[in-house]
């Protein structure tokens, strides 16, 4: 497969032969779309993405000067080594030791998805942000507060000129820089990806095979695609909790038809996102396996994929779901889980 390539800025490349910021001229960067991947979503023509641009989206992505009490960042709930989720953690915990209703999700892919959160609060990326920002259990930030902060920090005020010359420094610009790196945040190296591609190192065993069959017969209706999901939003058949009654996407549309449905993650890199469902109720891969098998619950909404004439979830034997497992393991990306460009240090 040939690989897709989009350039993301069409300008002269001037380059400064000191380290005298005055003479930068940001260089832009060239995102490379992987031949097995769809289109992008995000627009990378009116948003392009430069050096600067994303090691200040890195900054701020790390920076807990962001949240009320100075100490929860963005990447205090999304760790690297966990696929940018916080690991075992049920749900997420926020400032001042509050806890919140909702596992983290997985951040990876994201320029090519449509909606964002699990019941898509927003359709566009560099706004995301906000939600968890302002969040009053999560990091209860002012944007007020985080523009003065930056404007008085030398190293804010630094990256900011370099990545938008003679543009202020703003909460626009700042969202701006911030979607700038998620969009960078790419898992496409796994076995599975090289497997696709055939490339080196993309050998499956007979069993990861059979379970990739096994997967795309009764998975791949919701988690499509080799980004593995559709981005709809889907209710699967999940008990309600009674403690806290999340009722998934109908607090965005206020539609009955959309009570209980929550947004289809990405199963990419799975094996390291545990525990798994909005709510983080299933520590293992096999009870998630288990609960298609034999724990789905019927009501109003319930996705048809698993409700066939009467009969539901998605049978599943032992085989199969040792099969499943093997293969899933392979969407595990240790390129993305280790490379220096998106850890804090």
């Amino acid at each position: 497969m040939k690989a897709k390539y989009i350039l993301l800025f069409v300008l002269p490349l001037l380059w400064s032969c000191t380290d005298n910021d005055d003479d930068y001229v940001d260089v832009p960067i060239n995102f490379k779309v992987p031949s097995n991947f769809p289109p992008l979503v995000y627009d990378i023509e009116k948003y392009p993405i430069t050096e600067k641009g994303f090691e200040l989206g890195r900054k701020l992505f790390y920076d807990g000067r962001l949240s009320l009490d100075g100490t929860v960042s963005c990447g205090f709930c999304h760790e690297q080594q966990s696929a940018f989720t916080h690991h075992g953690h049920t749900v997420s915990q926020g400032v001042n030791g509050l806890t919140g209703t909702r596992n983290s999700p997985s951040i990876q892919n994201l320029g090519y998805q449509t909606t964002f959160m699990y019941d898509g609060a927003t359709d566009h990326l560099n706004l995301q942000p906000i939600i968890p920002i302002t969040n009053p259990i999560e990091m209860d930030g002012n944007f007020s507060r985080i523009v003065a902060m930056m404007n008085g920090d030398y190293e804010y005020r630094r990256l900011f000129a370099l990545a938008f010359p003679g543009k202020p420094i703003n909460t626009e610009n700042m969202l701006n820089a911030m979607g700038q790196f998620m969009v960078m945040v790419t898992s496409s190296n796994s076995r599975f990806d090289k497997f696709r591609r055939n490339e080196p190192g993309g050998i499956l065993t007979q069993d990861e095979k059979d379970g990739y069959t096994i997967f795309t017969q009764k998975c791949s209706g919701c988690h499509a695609t080799d980004l593995f999901t559709d981005n709809s939003f889907r209710n699967n058949g999940l008990a309600v909790n009674p403690i806290v009654n999340d009722v998934g996407r109908y607090r965005v549309t206020l539609d009955d038809a959309d009570k209980y449905k929550f947004k289809v993650p990405s199963l990419r890199n799975v094996e390291k996102t545990k525990p798994y469902m909005h709510d983080g109720r299933f520590r293992t891969l096999e009870a998630v396996l288990d609960h298609y098998n034999s724990g789905v619950v019927s009501s109003a909404t319930l996705d048809p994929e698993l409700n066939k004439n009467g009969n539901l979830g998605i049978p599943l034997n032992a085989s199969e779901k040792t099969k499943i497992l093997a293969f899933l393991k392979t969407l595990t990306d240790n390129q993305y889980l280790t490379d220096k460009r998106f850890s804090e240090f």
